[in-house]
């Protein structure tokens, strides 16, 4: 079994950037309520743009990025996350080659 990890580059306005954090935390443990599928998280702000936010999340292995994307709209925190954030920047997985 392998890692999968994500990277996803949104852009959000300085006045969410808070609620934006606190609820990516929230629904950090949403996604790991009913099995641990997410191994490790970080939320980061970009050095030379204060206005993008970056997470590095590492997944369990791709069937549980793809299970968790199927459940996406039933997370609590998913659609006032989406409301607050700007744009999606970037988004990819990756595996360890």
């Amino acid at each position: 079994m392998s890692y999968c990890y994500e990277v996803a580059v949104f852009s959000v306005s300085k006045e969410n950037q808070q609620r934006v954090i606190e609820l990516s935390q929230l629904l950090f443990e949403e996604m790991n309520k009913e099995r641990a599928v997410l191994i490790s998280h970080r939320i980061l702000s970009k050095t030379d743009n204060d206005e993008e936010i970056c997470w590095q999340l590492v997944w369990l292995d791709e069937a549980a990025v793809e299970e968790n994307a199927k459940k996406w709209a039933t997370f609590p925190s998913s659609a006032e996350l989406e409301s607050l954030v700007g744009a999606r920047l970037y988004y990819g997985h990756f595996l360890a080659i």
